[in-house]
């Protein structure tokens, strides 16, 4: 179906609704006439755009019949100038509706789990890894969405050989999912006595929270362990045994959380991780392509698979996925990523309206 034919189809519906609506009696049918608002709603603007572009087409072929044969010069070249005008309007009436008809992600929505990893590099792996954190929750705090640690494994210099943090707030998923990859660092470690430019990775996942209803778990296929949580150097911390382990036992997915002192806070959390990853799992395996991207977002940290270089020496962040290059790279990882997603985003949303069927059939 092309994508007036489409347009069409969906006018066809918004009348519908309306005439039902008028003849809806709203004390025996108040929940119907609910739904029935709800859809127009969703509908009402699309179909306003689309009904612009429909006089606007007219209004260019009304225009150029003005164009026979015995029209005056000066009324021929003010016709000519109405016609540009228009088509130009027609374009951009189809450009915001094609972007209006584009698939959204339901994901965009949600909350998230971020996991960060130290991949190739050893402590300046590790160190990176914790420059990622700091980035993130900087970047979440200005938009005044809420951050909570779930799990972390620091390593003996400082940073993190792995943190997991949960970050609350409607649209996070829209914005973080552009971040899950390999990150490489080139710079010179603060323990280089030499000067040395070293490379070294970080892994970066985001996954989707997902509801008790999205995701069912029959607690038969748990194995729960309560232990004390570890400090550095693997001494407890916790006189009273809190921390969690969660055990997925038909996938072997292990899910830990001793940042709280309640053992039942660590419980909650440990399962959190547990149904995003399962959600994570079960959309990959209903979608091929999901699965491709999962794999191409966590990869095993090599070197040689990443989505984007922090290169300290020349001040410069490149993403390799748009070939997009960014300087001022300290004030990038004091939070500032807008910039780079915006460029993902607009990236994205061009892929995604390339990928659409269906010819544009104007009647221009």
């Amino acid at each position: 179906m092309d994508i007036l034919a489409q347009l069409n189809n969906i006018d066809a519906r918004f009348q519908e609704i309306e005439r039902e609506m008028s003849l809806q009696d709203a004390a025996s049918g108040l929940t119907r006439l609910q739904n029935l608002a709800q859809e127009r709603a969703a509908i009402e603007g699309l179909v306003h755009k689309y009904r612009k572009y429909l006089a606007t087409v007219k209004a260019v072929a009304e225009t150029r019949e003005m164009l026979g044969d015995g029209i005056e010069e000066e009324m021929r070249l003010l016709a000519k100038e109405e016609i540009e005008q228009l088509q130009a309007k027609q374009e951009d009436l189809m450009a915001s509706i094609r972007q209006d008809l584009m698939p959204r992600d339901p994901n965009d929505i949600k909350d998230i789990i971020v996991e960060i990893r130290a991949g190739a590099g050893g402590n300046e792996a590790a160190l990176f890894a914790g420059d990622l954190y700091r980035l993130y929750t900087r970047y979440a705090q200005e938009r005044k969405w809420q951050i909570e640690v779930i799990d972390g494994n620091e390593s003996d210099l400082g940073g993190f050989k792995e943190v997991i943090f949960e970050v609350r707030g409607r649209g996070a998923f829209s914005r973080f999912k552009y971040e899950r990859g390999v990150h490489r660092v080139q710079r010179v470690p603060s323990t280089e006595s030499q000067g040395r430019i070293h490379t070294s990775t970080a892994t970066v996942a985001v996954l989707p929270q997902a509801d008790e209803v999205e995701v069912d778990i029959s607690p038969g296929d748990l194995r729960i362990d309560v232990f004390h949580a570890g400090g550095a150097g693997g001494q407890n911390v916790n006189k009273v045994a809190t921390a969690i382990r969660v055990t997925h036992l038909p996938t072997g997915i292990v899910t830990v959380c001793q940042d709280e002192r309640s053992q039942l806070r660590n419980k909650n959390k440990a399962l959190a991780v547990l149904r995003a990853r399962l959600y994570d799992l079960v959309q990959r395996e209903q979608d091929e392509e999901l699965l491709r991207e999962r794999r191409s977002q966590v990869g095993s940290g090599d070197r040689s698979e990443k989505i984007r270089t922090y290169n300290y020496p020349q001040d410069r962040i490149t993403d390799h996925r748009i070939n997009f290059n960014l300087r001022n790279l300290p004030r990038v990882m004091e939070g500032d990523l807008d910039e780079l997603i915006d460029a993902l985003t607009t990236w994205d949303q061009a892929r995604l309206l390339e990928n659409q069927h269906g010819d544009l059939k104007t009647a221009a």
